[in-house]
């Protein structure tokens, strides 16, 4: 069973420096029908204004990555880490038992693009963890290339949760395929273009929840960039 979550009936905020589309339940957006998919808690497709950004703040027990669409974002935390991070950067933090941090447009003038996404946890408390790798634009082209997982493969990064997270830019007429295992679920983001998964028609801005199937067959209309999600 596939089901679309439509671009359109996202939650929206609009905050001046922030302007943000949630798939999920969060901050003054809540649907009850869309609090969570499995354990993937949060997708946020964020754009923030030149010299916008997050004051410190805190997290703890959530599995957090930020994936860079364009512009560039200036992060630091509790852990001492502190970096620049530009597209095709992939940024991983397990909160654990707590940590703080602030992310800020390094540009005063060019917005940055990106997607904040959060996983909830398989164990709580564990001591905090940061990690971050470039993936290029031609190690995602028309290929599934893991980028963070439970059991990473391939050099990606590790996260504390039973999922992996692989991204592709996918030249028109491509296809791609996964193969789902029994009891496990899929979540396609389509970040921009549009392509087909299995028999169903997907739009820049779409997602898709997959539940009770094997075989994905994502294939490409136009270029299209998009997160697939493996999940227990």
């Amino acid at each position: 069973m596939i089901t679309i979550r439509k671009s359109e009936d996202r939650g929206h905020a609009n905050y001046g420096w922030l302007d943000t589309k949630y798939s999920f339940s969060f901050s003054g957006y809540y649907d009850p029908r869309h609090m969570h998919f499995r354990t993937l808690r949060v997708i946020n497709e964020d754009k923030v204004a030149g010299g916008g950004g997050f004051p410190e703040h805190d997290h703890d027990n959530m599995e957090i990555i930020t994936y860079v669409l364009s512009g560039s974002l200036e992060h630091g935390d509790s852990m001492g880490n502190g970096s620049v991070i530009e597209r095709g950067d992939v940024q991983r933090m397990s909160a654990g038992s707590g940590i703080t941090h602030s992310e800020f447009n390094h540009s005063p003038k060019t917005p940055v693009k990106l997607l904040q996404i959060w996983l909830f946890p398989e164990t709580k408390d564990i001591e905090p963890s940061y990690e971050q790798k470039h993936f290029s634009d031609d190690d995602k082209r028309n290929q599934l290339r893991e980028i963070v997982s439970g059991s990473p493969t391939d050099g990606a990064m590790k996260m504390h949760q039973d999922a992996t997270m692989y991204a592709s830019i996918l030249e028109s007429g491509q296809t791609v395929t996964h193969t789902l295992a029994p009891g496990r679920f899929g979540w396609l983001q389509l970040i921009s273009g549009s392509l087909t998964l299995n028999d169903v028609v997907l739009q820049a801005g779409d997602a898709a929840a997959v539940s009770e199937e094997s075989l994905l067959t994502i294939t490409a209309s136009d270029t299209a960039e998009f997160l697939l999600f493996d999940l227990a």
